[in-house]
């Protein structure tokens, strides 16, 4: 099978594609990636020279260059991660949110209809539903969409127009939904490795609120298994849910790596919340547990203590992207609050 997948040096895409070419060795993978502030090449540095790889440097929603790379390389499926994916960032300015989870998405579908792409898998995430309450149960895929971030509002239209897709014109396309993933090589933005890099340069660690947010979280191979699952298994017109049934208030995942790494819990620093915050996620993945034979693999605390490992051995890969327009951007948000 030939793949495009799009955002393929960000987190969970460059982890999906070292995944797919290792299970499926005799695919073919073409990388497009527009290395925005998250895309990373050193990510897939150790698979750069296979010759069933490639990357290409361009956005998705770059019509031509798509449509030129899917007739070119023959493919057979499209996996979209690409995306703008940080609510704080979707709170100061939406718009690239918009141009590229909703427009870069159309693009594509647009070419998958066009040259009758035989399969598209849409990559999306669990706060296109909203939040949940305490005694809510976790969300399946017969939920209404509500989001409460300029972030989840750009994903969940998105959704929609892979929906109007295939109904409409029959693309063969799925959605896939995910809780909070962690692991190595995430961009230090997102909670964990924030965490961990702050407490390992001995800075204060901002919690918002309360700290008393809760996600279910769920280590990115498991994730990955998930959609390459999706793209086999999945009903076109279908929605998975993948989630670990792993709920955990934030404030004590930031304690237990405080404790991991021996620093002392003074550097947990209270700032002021973020607008619109949802107090919790959980996601029901029965559906994708029957449909796809999907299940999680990785303990919890046995994989965020080798992800934490992970950021303490790889100071140099930390360093480099902490730099530059990221620490702008974390000094806009966090400076002041």
């Amino acid at each position: 099978m030939n793949l495009l997948v799009t955002g393929g040096c960000g987190f969970i895409g460059s982890h999906y594609v070292r995944y797919r070419l290792t299970h499926h060795p005799g695919d073919r993978v073409v990388n497009l990636d527009a290395l925005t502030y998250s895309g990373n090449l050193a990510n897939l540095e150790d698979i750069a020279d296979r010759p069933n790889y490639r990357f290409v440097r361009g956005s998705i929603c770059d019509r031509a260059l798509v449509e030129s790379l899917c007739r070119s390389e023959r493919i057979d499926a499209i996996v979209n991660f690409a995306a703008h994916t940080h609510v704080d960032r979707s709170i100061l300015d939406a718009s690239p949110f918009v141009e590229t989870n909703i427009g870069g998405t159309l693009t594509l579908l647009d070419v998958a209809r066009a040259l009758q792409i035989p399969r598209y898998v849409q990559v999306s995430t669990d706060e296109v539903y909203g939040a949940l309450t305490a005694d809510d149960p976790p969300t399946d895929e017969r939920a209404p969409l509500a989001p409460n971030s300029p972030y989840a509002a750009s994903k969940a239209a998105a959704d929609l127009m892979v929906r109007a897709y295939h109904v409409t014109y029959g693309v063969p396309a799925v959605v896939t939904r995910c809780t909070n993933n962690y692991g190595p090589c995430q961009f230090p933005e997102k909670l964990i490795p924030l965490m961990v890099i702050n407490a390992l340069n001995d800075k204060p660690l901002p919690v918002y609120g309360d700290g008393r947010y809760v996600r279910d979280w769920i280590y990115v191979v498991d994730h990955c298994e998930g959609i390459d699952l999706a793209l086999q298994k999945g009903r076109p017109g279908e929605i998975y849910n993948f989630g670990a049934s792993n709920e955990r208030v934030n404030l004590e995942i930031i304690e237990r790596i405080l404790d991991y790494l021996n620093k002392p819990r003074s550097l947990i620093q209270y700032v002021k919340d973020r607008p619109g915050h949802d107090r919790r996620y959980a996601l029901n993945s029965g559906k994708a547990r029957a449909e796809l034979g999907w299940s999680p693999r990785h303990d919890f605390y046995a994989a965020l203590e080798a992800t934490i490992q992970w950021y303490v051995e790889h100071r140099a890969w930390w360093e480099a992207v902490m730099t530059g327009e990221y620490q702008k951007y974390y000094d806009a948000w966090y400076g002041g609050r």
